[in-house]
């Protein structure tokens, strides 16, 4: 694989420091090998920070900057764009772990195919006791504006994108109401600007998604969720007739958890 273009690898970090070794070891062991890792950690309290550094001490590709407090992933991703130097940036979160040709095959497939701003991919999903199916959410290969009705047509974390993408809608939006679902926003965003993505339909990603996880889903989550309907779907012109979908998250918040979770599988 020709090298020729810099990936820059945003990872924000917070609390990670049992599964970061794991998580950077994947990004070393790509088959394409032009990329910086750029590891912002987000306050951590335990030593994340510590672990990242060590790495960055063997590798010169590796940068670690830091937060003086918690400040959220949308704030922490956008300080590693303000000093990514390649000209696409990938995604990689701390607790998960990549194909070793993921960045060659999201690589090569921005090269020739440059109607599309950023590329995504299937994913495998694991916690404390290996992997497991789920339900595979993303139906389509290129999603189109009717995609983004019922929910986000792309995965975050495995991500790759054309720098000049992010720069066109200025990053994430660091305001309140995107926190949780900074990713479905950007979506959106982009799309009202014309830049569209595709979804590979090998899995070259694996995010953890362990026992603790749905913690993380909170019912303020799901009001931002609704927030970012409402204004995603003026921005891509959504019909009225299909806006009712704004309220979806938060009758699923109003669900309790553990029946939710028997209505997933």
């Amino acid at each position: 694989m020709t090298n020729n273009k810099k990936i820059s690898v945003l990872m924000g970090v917070y609390n990670c420091s049992d599964t970061l070794a794991k998580s950077i070891e994947s990004i070393i062991d790509q088959t394409y090998t032009n990329w910086e890792l750029i590891i912002c950690d987000d306050g951590s309290s335990d030593s994340t920070f510590v672990v990242a550094s060590e790495w960055a001490k063997n590798d010169a590709r590796i940068i670690v900057i830091r937060n003086n407090e918690n400040r959220g992933l949308s704030y922490t991703l956008n300080r590693c764009l303000s000093i990514a130097t390649g000209e696409y940036c990938a995604r990689m979160d701390g607790d998960d772990i990549c194909e070793n040709t993921r960045f060659e095959k999201q690589f090569a497939f921005l090269e020739e195919h440059l109607e599309y701003g950023f590329v995504s991919s299937r994913m495998k999903r694991f916690d404390e006791s290996g992997f497991y199916d789920i339900p595979e959410y993303i139906k389509s290969y290129a999603p189109t504006k009717k995609d983004f009705i019922k929910g986000s047509p792309y995965c975050h974390a495995p991500v790759m994108m054309r720098k000049s993408s992010y720069d066109a809608v200025n990053g994430y939006r660091d305001i309140p109401q995107t926190l949780g679902v900074e990713d479905y926003d950007l979506w959106f965003r982009l799309y009202s600007v014309g830049i569209y993505g595709y979804v590979l339909q090998e899995p070259l990603y694996s995010m953890f998604d362990g026992r603790d996880a749905a913690k993380r889903r909170t019912f303020r989550r799901r009001l931002n969720e609704a927030w970012v309907r409402k204004e995603g779907y003026r921005l891509i012109r959504v019909p009225v007739i299909f806006r009712i979908f704004i309220f979806k998250p938060i009758a699923i918040g109003l669900i309790p958890q553990r029946l939710y979770k028997m209505m997933k599988r």
